[in-house]
């Protein structure tokens, strides 16, 4: 296999994490405008929680750039190596951005659902939401730490 496939998967592990933290923040985003747009039309003061539900599915790009960092080391300025570990490295890749992207997704869809429920809800609950975000956090956790033990050296 020839040694792009490698570092295709690298990338990939980056790419669709960043692609997964980007969905995950419009959504959560959108439903934080949503709710700052209410609490400023009722004369409310605009509520600062709303910005920790939209930040948390970012975590997953950092997953998914140390994944790449780890499997580049050295791998990238030796061919023949790079060549020999390019399938590995291409699954690795890919199982790595598929948990990342998806990881950050969901996470950025409870925050979003976080965010009507705060705003309905008298500001009331975000601990437990937090709590919900951070199970889909594990998530990609476990995608990435797992893939780094398997990680050929």
């Amino acid at each position: 296999m020839a040694p792009f496939f490698g570092q295709l998967g690298l990338a990939l592990a980056l790419g669709m994490g960043a692609v997964g933290s980007a969905l995950g923040i419009c959504a959560a985003g959108r439903a934080a405008a949503g709710a700052w747009a209410k609490e400023a039309k009722a004369g409310k003061r605009l509520n600062f929680s709303y910005i920790i539900l939209t930040g948390m599915p970012l975590s997953q790009t950092i997953y998914g750039f140390i994944l790449m960092l780890v499997g580049m080391s050295g791998r990238v300025y030796d061919p023949e190596v790079l060549a020999a570990n390019a399938g590995a490295l291409l699954s690795i890749g890919i199982a790595g951005g598929l948990a990342e992207m998806f990881s950050a997704w969901a996470q950025g869809l409870i925050g979003a659902a976080g965010c009507r429920a705060i705003s309905e809800g008298d500001g009331k609950g975000l601990v437990f939401i937090i709590i919900a975000m951070g199970i889909v956090e594990t998530v990609g956790l476990f995608g990435f730490v797992f893939l780094l033990l398997v990680m050929p050296t």
